[in-house]
């Protein structure tokens, strides 16, 4: 059986536990042994490097440098890192490390709650296979992202709310490989409730399902 950990904390507006145990909620149903934690110090154990799948919901908060580099080397080892929203693009914003593994990072969201659209950009993606382009209402992030991430969706930004934004296309949800291990994150997902979007919910769990060592 395969061995995911969720570790939760940070500003509470991106409700982090409730999120947390929604995650495990869908990593149970496709056979993970789940362990849910709000101790930021399972980053300096030995117990990283041997699950199968990393799952921070963090916003905010501080990464010594020395389990940011250990965390490194656990994803380029095998070790599965995935998360959505601010998972992964405002974790550990301070850290150069982990932004280097996550391959992405937040920097806005005009207009914060809005309706907006996800366009499927690869349809026959095992993650993305039968899920048609949907609309959606949370915050649309704006990120900065590696060039080496593989887009699986995206989002178009009109320029109503910020025109330094129009007709910028944005990555919804990547995944990328990072030596011998997989990354996966899905913007989507700003609180507990949407994880009651059917879309939003199968693309998290097939997409960690995918990050997760094999």
């Amino acid at each position: 059986m395969r061995k995911a950990i969720i570790v939760w904390g940070g500003w509470s507006g991106h409700e982090p536990e409730a999120c947390a145990h929604r995650v495990g909620e869908l990593l149970r149903e496709d056979g993970f042994a789940v362990e849910v934690t709000a101790d930021l110090g399972i980053f300096g154990s030995a117990a990283i490097a041997k699950a199968d799948l990393l799952v921070p919901v963090i916003t905010g908060e501080k990464l010594e440098k020395a389990h940011a580099h250990g965390l490194v080397e656990a994803v380029r080892g095998g070790l599965g890192l995935g998360g959505h929203h601010g998972a992964l693009a405002t974790s550990f914003k301070e850290s150069a490390p982990f932004r280097y593994v996550s391959g992405v990072t937040w920097v806005a969201h005009p207009g914060n709650i809005i309706d907006f659209r996800v366009n499927v950009t690869r349809q026959h993606d095992p993650v993305m296979e039968d899920i048609p382009d949907f609309d959606y209402r949370s915050e649309q992030y704006y990120l900065h992202y590696d060039p080496s991430v593989d887009i699986l969706a995206t989002t178009s930004f009109s320029g109503e709310y910020d025109a330094a934004a129009r007709n910028v296309t944005m990555p919804v949800a990547f995944k990328r490989h990072f030596g011998a291990g997989r990354v996966f994150y899905t913007a989507l997902g700003h609180v507990a409730s949407e994880f009651d979007h059917p879309y939003m919910r199968l693309i998290l769990r097939r997409g960690l399902s995918w990050a997760a060592r094999s």
